[in-house]
């Protein structure tokens, strides 16, 4: 619990296996109440070792559905447990797991019901080891959509969130894509909502066990996040109705 409210880390897993049991180990478990690990049809034994470390709740797909199904998987379950606060946080290893204390202070203490942790702020993404080209397009993608949505975020396509379950109840994730977009999607759905975003600064490590998107994917993941912003945008001024922009996930 933190501040009277239930805590569940979700963790969705893909050939998380040489990683988790790091990640794991640097969840402050005085404050976390649930872990769920989504295993999204990972051909190592992610599963076999998210048992033998006690996980609490485990699914796994049968087969390989996406980034963004895993992450729907694992909301859906944390709500139905009752979660309060929901921190996602990839068993990769990238982004750090002790900074899950302040993310959900500031949710628990009703200052932002949405906090992400963010890899630019502080100036060291690519002294940390971003590639150099994932940062050019992280900044350039950021720019836009600041611009267009009216925002001043240091980043959208951070992997690490925290958020309060009115907001997961709100919007229409279930309707999301079920690829890297997703994150994207949510976003514009969060604001659509009226809800505020908080960000922390968050160093991420990057090492070859660690999950990224190739190039070529980087690409496609770009394009579909200026199509996101403009479905949003035509959403935003009654132009078009997206089942994105539903009232409920339900």
């Amino acid at each position: 619990m933190i501040e009277g409210k239930k805590l569940v880390v979700v963790l969705p897993a893909y050939n998380a296996y040489k990683t988790l049991s790091r990640t794991i180990s640097d969840i402050p478990t005085d404050i976390v109440d649930e872990i769920v690990l989504v295993d999204d049809g990972s051909i190592d034994n992610t599963t076999n070792l998210a048992e033998q470390l006690g996980i609490n709740h485990i699914i796994k797909h049968p087969k390989n559905l996406g980034y963004g199904a895993n992450q729907k998987t694992c909301y859906n379950k944390a709500l139905t447990i009752g979660a309060d606060i929901i921190v996602m946080l990839h068993p990769d290893y990238q982004y750090d797991p002790k900074l899950i204390s302040p993310m959900t202070q500031i949710i628990a203490k009703g200052i932002y019901p949405v906090v992400m942790g963010s890899r630019i702020l502080g100036k060291n993404a690519v002294k940390n080891g971003m590639p150099v080209y994932k940062y050019f397009f992280n900044r350039a993608l950021t720019f836009i959509q600041n611009l267009l949505l009216n925002q001043k975020l240091s980043e959208y396509h951070t992997g690490y969130r925290a958020y309060s379950k009115e907001v997961l109840l709100s919007i229409n994730y279930n309707a999301n894509n079920n690829d890297f977009i997703f994150d994207n999607q949510v976003i514009t759905q969060i604001l659509y909502k009226g809800f505020t975003i908080g960000e922390i600064s968050c160093p991420a490590r990057y090492f070859p066990e660690a999950s990224s998107i190739n190039f070529k994917r980087s690409i496609k993941y770009g394009l579909g996040v200026l199509y996101n912003t403009l479905i949003y945008m035509l959403n935003k001024y009654g132009i078009a109705s997206s089942p994105l922009f539903r009232n409920t996930s339900s």
